[in-house]
């Protein structure tokens, strides 16, 4: 199936948002209009200073536009107040980021299971659900250890893992392998292009790497706030 026979996912229209620098007002963002379809796998692309984790931090809850809608799953995100935006991040959005943000005095099985407290899971569900997302990115062996006992590249994984427990709506990443040296990179990749695939995932990925965009299934470029042409990625 398509991306353009899939349901989609985000429908984003006419969006715009600009930041204040003293007494001038700095345009990020120009009348962006996007859709992204369920189990779809993209790559935002561009210069620094172009908007995209601008665009990825709107799409996420995490700041708010000047002015158009954003859509995700059907909701209109613009409309929710803070506390109502704060509980729909929380569900349906789960954050992979550069540097991992995972907790050092926490292990990993804990790093996993901590978004999963506030729940209404009970012990032993919560831990039924890290087990599993932690055996998915295959790091069953790693339960008990430390972040400063993992590598770049596990660290990256358990922190996958921790965006995968609640079973988001959407997996937003922004430069998730600028870290990593090539081969753990390419092992994140994998996953990532795998979560799409298999399971059904729908990923937004902000990347300056062209090898790393190529795992994706499209590229979307943004140039000084204005989104190019549609680029179907193809996967190696």
């Amino acid at each position: 199936m398509t991306s353009t026979e899939r349901p989609v996912i985000v429908d984003i229209r006419r969006l715009s948002k600009s930041y204040r620098r003293g007494n001038q007002l700095i345009p990020v963002l120009e009348d962006i209009s996007l859709t992204i379809a369920e189990s779809e796998f993209m790559a935002l692309m561009g210069p620094s200073g172009s908007g995209k984790s601008t665009l990825l931090n709107l799409i996420a809850g995490l700041d708010r536009a000047d002015s158009g809608t954003i859509r995700v799953g059907g909701i209109d995100i613009s409309d929710l107040s803070e506390t109502q935006l704060a509980a729909w991040r929380a569900t349906h959005v789960g954050f992979i980021f550069q540097f991992y943000n995972l907790l050092p005095v926490l292990t990993a099985f804990e790093n996993v299971e901590l978004p999963l407290v506030l729940t209404d899971l009970s012990r032993r569900q919560r831990r039924e659900h890290a087990h599993t997302v932690l055996r998915l990115v295959n790091l069953e062996d790693r339960l008990d250890h430390y972040p400063r006992q993992l590598s770049g590249g596990q660290q990256q994984r358990v922190a996958i893992a921790r965006a995968l427990v609640t079973d988001p709506t959407l997996l937003v990443a922004d430069e998730p392998t600028g870290d990593l040296d090539r081969i753990s990179a390419e092992d994140v990749l994998v996953l990532l292009e795998r979560l799409s695939r298999d399971l059904g995932k729908t990923i937004i990925m902000v990347t300056h790497d062209p090898r790393a965009a190529r795992r994706a299934s499209t590229i979307k470029h943004l140039d000084k706030g204005v989104l190019a042409n549609d680029v179907e990625a193809v996967v190696p």
